[in-house]
C-alpha cells in the first residue's frame, strides 16, 4: 500500500509546521501511512513561538476584545482598498487533493484528452511526481493553495510572501505585462484597480508546475486574478486560467480568504535532499477499490450525522450521510465525497481516512479523521 512523505522541512514553530505539512503535502491517503513518531522526528526541536499568539495591534475589535472582521475595509491614502495583512486561504472540501478540489466551471469536455489521461495517471500514483513535493515552487497554483500568505501593499507594487520563502511581486506602477518573457517558476505579474477590485494579469510561467487538481499547463498559460476585500476580515479571490494548448476555454475557481489575526507567519523551509522519501511512494489509488469490503447499510446508517472538533488551530465540521448502500462525507461545507469501506469501521477514498468509534449499540459517537499531520477526533453532535 501507499506510504508517503515529502522532503524534510526545517521549521521554527510547531503550529505553523503542521499547517504547512497539511496544506503542502496532502495527497490521496488510502491507509494510515504516516506514524506520529516519524512526524515528530521530522519537526526538529521546536523553539518558543510567542509570535504565534501575538495580539495584532491597530485592528478594530468588538467590546469583548475580539477582532471585528466585519468592520469596514481599510483604504490607502489614494482611496484604494488596502490588502495589506496576513491572510489565510480557505480551500475547504474533504482534503484538497488531486481530483478532490472543486475546479469551478471546468468541464471534462474542455480538457484535451492527453491532459485528462495525465490527470488520471497522477491520481493513480498519488501525485508523487508533483514538483512541489520535490521542494520546487508552486508556480500559478500559489494563488489557489491553502495556507497563510502575507500581503504587503505599496503605491507601486504588491508583494505576497509565503512561509516557504517563495514570493510574488505584482507591479501596479502602470508597466505593461511582458509579452515574450523568459519562463520562470512564479511568472510575471502586473495589476490595476477596477473600482475596488484589484485585477492581476500574469504570464511567463514555465510548464513544470501543476494547477489545482493536478491539472497540467503549458508555458502559454495566462492567469487572471481578481481580489476584492469587502470588509476588514474577508477577501474574495477569483482565479481564471487560460491555456489554449490544454483547455478549450478559460476556467475560473473561487478562493475565499480570511484575515489571520493575533498570530504570525513563521518560516517553514523545504530541504532538497537525495533521500526525499520517494522510495516510500508505493501502491496505486486503484488498490483502494480492490481492497474494499461490503458493509451492511443498517450498520452504515448508525454512522450518519454531524461531527465537530478542532483541526490544527481551527474548528472543523464533518457531515456523514448515507445514500443507498454508500456513505458520503462533506467537510466544512465542501462537496459530498464517497467513502470506500476498508473494514466495518474504517473508510477511505476522499484523500483522507475516517474511522468511526462506536458505543455498545454500534452507534458512532466520534469519527477520527486521518491526515498526514496525524489523526483528529471529532465528536458527534447529532
Amino acid at each position: 500500500m501507499f506510504t508517503a512523505n515529502k522532503g524534510s522541512r526545517s521549521t521554527s514553530g510547531h503550529p505553523a509546521i503542521l499547517r504547512c505539512i497539511v496544506t503542502c503535502q496532502e495527497v490521496f491517503r488510502p491507509v494510515k501511512f504516516f506514524t506520529p513518531a516519524i512526524l515528530l522526528a521530522s519537526l526538529v526541536t521546536p523553539l518558543p513561538a510567542q509570535w504565534l499568539e501575538h495580539r495584532t495591534p491597530g485592528i478594530p475589535r468588538t467590546a469583548d476584545g475580539k477582532p471585528n472582521l466585519t468592520a469596514p475595509a481599510p483604504r490607502t491614502a489614494d482611496g484604494k482598498p488596502d490588502l495589506t495583512g496576513l491572510w489565510e486561504i480557505v480551500t475547504g472540501g474533504a482534503g484538497g487533493n488531486i481530483g478532490e478540489r472543486s475546479l469551478g466551471d471546468l468541464k471534462p469536455a474542455d480538457v484535451q484528452p492527453w491532459a485528462q489521461a495525465l490527470v488520471k495517471q497522477r491520481i493513480e500514483n498519488f501525485g508523487k511526481d508533483n514538483p512541489h513535493y520535490r521542494c520546487l515552487p508552486q508556480g500559478p497554483a500559489y494563488s489557489t493553495t491553502g495556507g497563510m500568505k502575507r500581503f504587503i501593499q505599496t503605491p507601486a507594487l504588491i508583494a505576497i510572501l509565503d512561509d516557504d520563502l517563495t514570493y510574488r511581486v505584482i507591479f501596479t506602477d502602470g508597466r505593461a505585462l511582458e509579452t515574450d518573457p523568459n519562463p520562470s517558476w512564479m511568472g510575471y505579474s502586473v495589476g490595476h484597480w477596477d473600482g475596488d477590485t484589484l485585477v492581476v494579469e500574469s504570464f511567463g510561467f514555465n510548464a513544470r508546475t501543476w494547477l489545482v487538481g493536478g491539472y497540467p499547463h503549458t508555458d502559454k498559460l495566462r492567469m487572471t486574478e481578481r481580489y476584492r476585500r469587502p470588509d476588514f476580515g474577508h477577501m474574495e479571490l477569483a482565479v481564471t486560467f487560460q491555456d489554449p494548448g490544454v483547455y478549450a476555454k478559460p476556467w475560473t475557481i473561487q478562493v475565499p480568504a480570511q484575515l489571520a489575526v493575533d498570530t504570525e507567519l513563521l518560516e517553514s523551509i523545504c530541504n532538497e535532499q537525495s533521500d526525499d522519501g520517494q522510495q516510500h511512494w508505493v501502491g496505486k489509488a486503484s488498490d483502494i477499490e480492490r481492497s474494499q469490503v461490503k458493509v451492511d447499510p443498517e450498520i452504515l446508517a448508525k454512522y450518519t450525522g454531524v461531527y465537530k472538533g478542532v483541526y490544527l488551530r481551527g474548528p472543523r465540521t464533518v457531515e456523514v450521510s448515507l445514500s443507498g448502500d454508500s456513505l458520503f462525507v462533506a467537510a466544512d461545507g465542501g462537496e459530498k465525497r464517497p467513502l470506500i469501506p476498508q473494514s466495518e469501521t474504517s473508510f477511505t477514498g476522499t484523500g483522507l481516512t475516517y474511522r468511526f468509534i462506536r458505543d455498545d449499540h454500534g452507534v458512532a459517537t466520534d469519527v477520527v479523521e486521518g491526515h498526514v499531520s496525524g489523526d483528529y477526533k471529532y465528536a458527534r453532535q447529532k
